[in-house]
């Protein structure tokens, strides 16, 4: 009974998997998704703002703040800061976590990027990092994903991230 659930849940990963994958393809060369987001001193920070006055921005959905994975995410783009900052790209991260949650994450971290709170989880289905359907127990319910956007027009979706390196892969994708 055990092999049914599990192949069951498996081939769920699959299907939403490729359906996010889809979903996200088409997102490539239009307009990124305009929201209105609190930091992580719950100041509202609007994505016009953001897209006026930078040219190359990285917004990157990732499941949970000080998760294994999702610090050693950050503490990689954390590392990569100067070279973010000599190709003139700004960062966000993007979680469900609340403003309070992501102050802790960034002062433990000094993480220098700005940190949004997608509580209501409307920017992350817009981007198309979340599910529109149900949270599944024990499956995050937001797709590690990152976005490279160029005068507000999505150029690139990065999916295979490898947490440890993912500022190197960020540059390298600008860069093409």
């Amino acid at each position: 009974m055990n092999w049914i659930l599990s192949t069951t849940l498996f081939f769920f990963i699959v299907c939403f998997s490729l359906l996010l994958y889809a979903k996200n393809k088409s997102l490539v060369g239009s307009h990124a998704p305009a929201f209105c987001l609190k930091d992580d001193t719950g100041t509202a920070i609007k994505s016009s703002d953001i897209f006026e006055k930078h040219e190359k921005v990285v917004i990157y959905f990732y499941p949970k703040d000080s998760s294994p994975h999702c610090t050693a995410q950050a503490c990689s783009i954390r590392d990569g800061s100067k070279d973010f900052a000599k190709e003139d790209i700004f960062v966000i991260g993007i979680s469900y976590d609340t403003p309070e949650s992501h102050k802790s994450f960034k002062a433990k971290h000094a993480l220098p990027f700005m940190l949004l709170s997608d509580e209501n989880k409307k920017v992350a289905k817009s981007y198309g990092a979340a599910s529109s359907s149900t949270f599944v127990p024990g499956i995050w319910p937001i797709s590690r994903m990152t976005f490279l956007i160029k005068k507000g027009i999505i150029k690139q979706i990065l999916t295979d991230i490898t947490v440890s390196s993912h500022a190197h892969e960020i540059i390298d994708a600008f860069k093409q």
